[in-house]
């Protein structure tokens, strides 16, 4: 029973590792390429429904393509919400400011480490730099006015004027925030009706979601159960029966477990 308690903690931690830094790396390329098709979809001429431009918009939803070659960034898809688990699908907006291109400061977290680390470069870019962004507004662009100091805020948006703010960990531990000031180049749009004053706790640069606990705490325990199982089936059966049977099912609730473990770290890192 010991040797079994001690080889689940280890290769339960071990996965876990391994799905932040490589893994959930992948997953990020797949919704990249997922959200990249509907966006696209939703910017053609025919398409019958118009991409969302501002007001209450549903978490996850593609809403703009991100392009600085200088960070890395190429067609990078920008999804609604910052939360942890939104940004596992590439660099998010937070939804209590404006979408790039409209009058205000629009502020774009994503992550430095995991899911990918789509803006972990963001940090190289420099003052005069391009930025380009797509919504369904239109293509805006940005050039680069500063990088802020980690701890420092940005600068006040002029009243008809636009500000993008890219931000992303600054140190290893998630918490410290980097941003990145650009300035729109032409004329900014007006803000739709209806954008939410305030979003929760849980989408502010640098912080993480608390409320995923119970959700860690079930596949945990489902984990521990399915662990039980396949170690009882080991000892009816072969080694290669039980493989071919357990593995699959674990791998799905390992990968559950490490989604619900990686919305409890710092959104940003």
């Amino acid at each position: 029973m010991a040797l079994a308690v001690v080889l689940f903690i280890s290769s339960t931690a071990l996965f876990l590792v391994v799905f932040a830094y490589g893994l959930s790396g992948l997953q990020e390329h797949r919704s990249q390429h997922e959200l990249y098709a509907k966006f696209r979809g939703l910017l053609a001429p025919a398409s019958t429904v118009a991409p969302s431009i501002g007001g209450a918009i549903a978490p996850g939803t593609p809403v703009a393509l991100l392009n600085a070659p200088l960070a890395g960034l190429r067609n990078a898809v920008v999804v609604e919400g910052t939360s942890s688990s939104d940004l596992l699908a590439g660099p998010g907006h937070q939804s209590n400011t404006p979408l790039p291109g409209q009058v205000g400061e629009s502020v774009l977290l994503g992550k430095s480490s995991t899911a990918g680390g789509p803006f972990r470069a963001i940090g190289q870019l420099r003052t005069g730099d391009l930025i380009l962004v797509r919504t369904g507004q239109g293509v805006f662009h940005y050039k680069v006015i500063g990088r802020l100091a980690p701890g420092q805020r940005p600068a006040s948006v002029p009243a008809t004027g636009s500000v993008l703010v890219l931000g992303t960990s600054a140190g290893s531990a998630g918490g410290t925030v980097l941003y990145v000031e650009a300035k729109l180049e032409g004329h900014a749009l007006r803000v739709p009706k209806g954008l939410p004053k305030s979003v929760p706790s849980a989408e502010l640069p640098g912080h993480s979601d608390l409320g995923a606990w119970p959700a860690v705490a079930l596949w945990l325990f489902v984990l521990a159960l399915a662990s039980g199982i396949a170690w009882w089936l080991w000892a009816r059966w072969s080694l290669l029966r039980t493989w071919i049977v357990a593995a699959p099912v674990l791998l799905a609730i390992l990968w559950a477990l490490g989604n619900a473990v990686l919305a409890m770290v710092p959104n940003v890192y």
